[in-house]
């Protein structure tokens, strides 16, 4: 079958995407042939605003449901392809809404919140980001990660320090995953995960997702979805094909005040981090050019199978095991 016909065929998921929320999004979700997606709504929020946030998806799936449907299973999302919708997967970049009560944990599971990142660039009550000297998983965080085990909540590691990423995976009984990284093999930086962290979360059985997010790629914003590819190909190397899937990182319709907002500690103290200019790889710089991947990946030489596998198949059954349906 042509490339066409396999993105149309396949499972696509995008294990993070940061966008502006709205239709706008959603019709380009559908053009992209998004099977489904982990969306955030909660970085640096508490337990109330998230809850807010949560309101606030919630009417906007239910006003755009010819578009899109929240999904909790692997069911769902299957479900999600069967009806040609995307599935909504929520997501938090940030624990920091649990604040310290286990309970919350159980509440954010039944609304639909299927993967939390531990922390978000900076120290939190469970452990360290990746941009602060890293003092590993608390006693607490530890508490956390059973919990989350418990009730089928994924951890996310992206943007957490390499010592509490560590700990976490060898915590966790259930597979942990970076949703959106790139390799520092291609290009240093503290965002970046060098090989060994590579492969220690696949050896643990461990899952990454390959951003696209151009201040980490090794052309920056000169990249195409060429090198984008190539970082692809250089994780499969190393934790092998089962293990990788796509985390664009997306974060088309978001302004100013929202990048800010993420480089900032708290969402408003001090800047952690500048990215500069913000523009996604030539070939894939909105979610409506997914199609281009799959393409991409065949003119790269994947085969059918592996690229079908990249593409979501290896999402749809992680998810699986960590959600348990």
């Amino acid at each position: 079958m042509n490339e066409t016909e396999l993105h149309q065929d396949s499972i696509v998921i995008d294990g993070l995407i940061i966008a502006k929320w709205g239709r706008e999004l959603f019709e380009d979700m559908r053009k992209g042939g998004l099977t489904a997606a982990n969306c955030t709504v909660s970085v640096w929020e508490d337990f109330q605003d998230t809850v807010d946030n949560i309101v606030m998806v919630n009417e906007l799936i239910e006003d755009n449901s010819d578009l899109v449907m929240k999904v909790k299973t692997t069911a769902d999302i299957r479900k999600a392809k069967e009806l040609g919708k995307t599935g909504i997967i929520m997501g938090f970049q940030n624990a920091h809404a649990f604040e310290d009560q286990l309970g919350y944990i159980q509440i954010f599971k039944d609304l639909g919140v299927g993967v939390v990142q531990m922390c978000y660039n900076t120290q939190n009550l469970i452990g360290t980001g990746c941009y602060e000297r890293d003092g590993g998983l608390s006693g607490f965080g530890r508490e956390v990660v059973a919990e989350m085990n418990r009730v089928g909540i994924m951890c996310d590691l992206s943007h957490v320090g390499s010592k509490t990423s560590e700990e976490v995976i060898l915590e966790s009984r259930m597979p942990v995953c970076y949703s959106h990284c790139l390799p520092s093999g291609l290009k240093e930086h503290p965002r970046n995960k060098s090989d060994e962290e590579l492969k220690f979360i696949a050896d643990h059985g461990g899952f990454v997702g390959v951003t696209m997010f151009t201040p980490f790629l090794k052309k920056g914003v000169d990249a195409t979805i060429d090198d984008y590819v190539e970082a692809i190909a250089y994780i499969v190397d190393i934790v092998g094909e089962d293990q990788v899937g796509i985390g664009t990182d997306f974060t088309q319709g978001q302004d100013k005040a929202f990048f800010d907002m993420l480089t900032h500690d708290k969402g408003y103290a001090r800047e952690l981090t500048r990215f500069g200019k913000i523009v996604n790889p030539e070939g894939i710089r909105t979610v409506g050019e997914f199609p281009n991947l799959t393409g991409a990946l065949l003119r790269n030489g994947f085969s059918e199978e592996l690229t079908r596998k990249i593409m979501g198949e290896n999402w749809l059954r992680v998810l699986g095991e960590v959600w348990g349906e």
